[in-house]
């Protein structure tokens, strides 16, 4: 089994309107953050402007979910965007601008496939060590880059230095994957914790949906990713992490695991799994809401993806 990861980062939500989708996850009952949108003069003395990707985040004690879209010329923000201004010398301006460019392509691609979950990140404690898997195993990969990563504290936001390795091959058609470490120890002991309303408090499954016949390439695939060997459940494959799983089903049982689901796009990400507190409590804050609850045959309720921007996110007794 690997020892550097052991839980999902975060999985992504690839939406069309950010506002729609806000609204939606805080009916559901999560704290969402301030979507953040990046701004930045593309040439020198224009006035900067919303550009690139915007995102939002739900966090969990340490991991999260992301809400993505991409920022449209004239398009609806949010009134509590948070803007962020992005600046930098003008020998390397282009190639940021080239590099955040690139990430919109990737995101608006996944918005052509369909509108849902096309992001998956893993918990790694050595991004370096991860990346030494990808080398031996042939996998493509962006290298092991260093970004400054929002950890709100009781005295305020703190950036803090993550490491961040990207997945970077061509047999990846399933959305975007990568690595992300932690931040440090010392910046995780001051964050403030959420208290979601729906007593969820923890990220630990993301589905991956395939067509028939290519269970055995995708699970060498994802064992070469995270260096732990696969288990059977039925017809579906798992990877436990220890801390969250991967469970990756052929589409024709899909609909075991999730009942009335079907994805328009494959390979694809069904859904991810939140665990909760007390799930009564939370299917009935679903239930007041008006979103439609479905039990699962394992004991957990899920919201179908028709009703969250095509993505079913389930809800699992802690």
């Amino acid at each position: 089994m690997s020892i550097e990861i052991n839980k999902i980062h975060h999985v992504g939500h690839v939406v069309y309107d950010m506002e729609m989708a806000l609204e939606l996850y805080r009916k559901l009952g999560f704290l969402c953050k301030p979507p953040a949108y990046p701004t930045m003069a593309e040439q020198e003395g224009e006035t900067p402007r919303a550009f690139g990707a915007a995102n939002a985040h739900i966090d969990f004690a340490d991991n999260f979910i992301e809400i993505v879209t991409t920022v449209q010329e004239g398009g609806r923000i949010p009134c509590d965007a948070h803007f962020i201004p992005l600046s930098a010398p003008p020998a390397v301006l282009s190639r940021i601008i080239a590099s955040i460019k690139r990430t919109v392509s990737t995101i608006s691609r996944c918005l052509a496939r369909f509108e849902g979950t096309h992001i998956l990140v893993f918990s790694t404690s050595d991004a370096i060590t991860s990346a030494a898997r990808l080398d031996q195993g042939r996998v493509g990969h962006g290298g092991v880059n260093t970004i400054q990563s929002p950890v709100e504290t009781s005295t305020g936001t703190q950036m803090v230095p993550v490491r961040l390795l990207e997945i970077d091959d061509e047999q990846v058609s399933e959305g975007r994957l990568a690595f992300a470490e932690n931040p440090p120890s010392d910046a995780l002991q001051t964050q403030i914790h959420m208290e979601h309303p729906n007593g969820a408090i923890e990220l630990v499954e993301a589905i991956l949906c395939i067509e028939d016949g290519e269970l055995d390439a995708f699970a060498a695939r994802y064992r070469l990713y995270l260096g732990t060997q696969p288990q059977k459940e039925g017809e579906a494959c798992v990877f436990d992490l220890g801390g969250g799983r991967i469970t990756i089903i052929p589409k024709s049982r899909l609909t075991d695991l999730l009942p009335g689901e079907a994805l328009p796009s494959l390979p694809g990400f069904a859904g991810y799994a939140v665990k909760v507190r007390d799930l009564s409590i939370t299917r009935q804050h679903l239930e007041s809401n008006g979103f439609p609850v479905i039990e699962t045959a394992r004991g957990d309720v899920f919201v179908p993806g028709a009703s969250l921007l095509g993505t079913a996110l389930i809800f699992r007794q802690g």
